[in-house]
């Protein structure tokens, strides 16, 4: 028999000048195990750690036992920062789902206790998450914030919602999310991330200067050339020391055709006309990200290959209910977006990771 949680229980609410600390509630679906929120807490907070992991019983009977109610599970706390816990699951009652405004398919929630920290917010700019709308102008600072962006982020990747400690229910779309991430210790030349590319759309194209061709260099940069080597050993009295030093130039110039040094960053573009252009974006990470802490290849270099969707319209892109239209074109991008993002893992191996830095498995895709 399946193992029942213990119901939810009252959330205090804030009031005051000086309102306790936040009490906000992540809900999730049926069938969301608390291993899968501690690995999306160790993916953004380096001290995650489970103070009181869950217990949920077997649901197995003692000998001659059939009746009775399923047996209880011990919900867990899960602390993310030095001041900031999550604890639950508790199930939520229907009563409760209904009063409060949350999605029909919530069935557990978990109760995050965390500094209430506010600050004026500007105003400018849109808001795809809903913060202004739950917070209005005095929005999250510190380590609220912090939190409060990883339970949105939560919500979006799991199929939740966030209740705020003022009532209001955020409900990301999951769908809203299309960027990611290879993340690999391997560079791989321009034309094998765009061999890759084409391989989903045929409109792919390198976006990144080219080194000149010399047999196309004009007169005015072969003029220059020779000027600069008319000047190596300039100064140099000794004829014969003169013809080693420009012996040494001509060599290193030799070498430097056959042997360009790789790009250090490049990117390339796929325009998809009406609905807006996937762009690829590949340089080396200058920290190594969180998700990524525990893997061994991770220690050294990480080349980042980013793959994201400029959409037609970038407010909409920004809106947390955006147009029929946007959610159209933002259906026919994520298809090449995935498509990319899976074909440049076939090439460069690690790790997919999601706009929230969470782990993606490539068969997902």
């Amino acid at each position: 028999m399946t193992a029942s949680f213990p119901p939810l229980p009252e959330v205090p609410a804030t009031a005051g000048v000086t309102p306790p600390p936040g009490r906000h509630l992540l809900v999730l679906p049926d069938g969301v195990a608390p291993d899968e929120v501690d690995v999306l807490a160790s993916s953004r907070f380096p001290a995650a750690r489970w103070e009181r992991p869950p217990r949920v019983p077997s649901g197995r009977r003692a000998s001659g036992a059939s009746r009775g109610p399923a047996p209880t599970a011990t919900p867990g706390v899960l602390r993310l920062g030095r001041l900031s816990t999550l604890t639950g699951p508790f199930a939520l009652e229907p009563a409760q789902v209904a009063g409060w405004g949350l999605p029909s398919d919530a069935r557990v929630a978990w109760v995050v206790d965390c500094p209430r920290e506010r600050a004026e917010q500007p105003a400018f700019g849109g808001d795809r998450d809903g913060l202004r709308r739950a917070f209005g102008t005095a929005g999250p600072v510190r380590e609220e914030q912090r939190v409060v962006l990883w339970l949105v982020a939560v919500a979006r990747r799991l199929g939740g919602a966030l209740r705020v400690d003022s009532g209001v229910v955020l409900e990301p779309d999951m769908d809203a999310a299309l960027d990611l991430t290879v993340l690999s210790d391997r560079w791989v030349e321009p034309e094998t991330v765009l061999a890759a590319a084409r391989r989903v759309s045929s409109r792919a194209a390198l976006d990144a200067p080219r080194p000149p061709d010399p047999r196309t260099v004009s007169p005015q940069q072969a003029g220059a050339a020779l000027a600069a080597r008319d000047r190596v050993g300039a100064g140099v009295a000794d004829a014969e020391e003169r013809r080693r030093l420009h012996a040494e130039a001509d060599a290193f110039d030799a070498h430097m055709r056959a042997n360009p040094p790789a790009a250090e960053a490049f990117g390339l573009q796929v325009d998809l006309e009406v609905d807006g252009i996937v762009v690829v974006e590949v340089a080396a990470e200058a920290e190594v990200p969180q998700v990524l802490a525990g893997v061994d290849w991770a220690q050294g270099e990480v080349v980042a290959y980013r793959v994201r969707w400029e959409a037609p319209d970038v407010e909409q892109l920004e809106s947390e209910r955006p147009s029929l239209p946007h959610r159209v074109a933002r259906g026919r991008a994520a298809r090449v977006v995935r498509g990319v993002a899976r074909e440049l893992h076939d090439e460069v191996g690690g790790e997919i990771a999601d706009m929230a830095g969470f782990l993606v498995d490539p068969a997902d895709l």
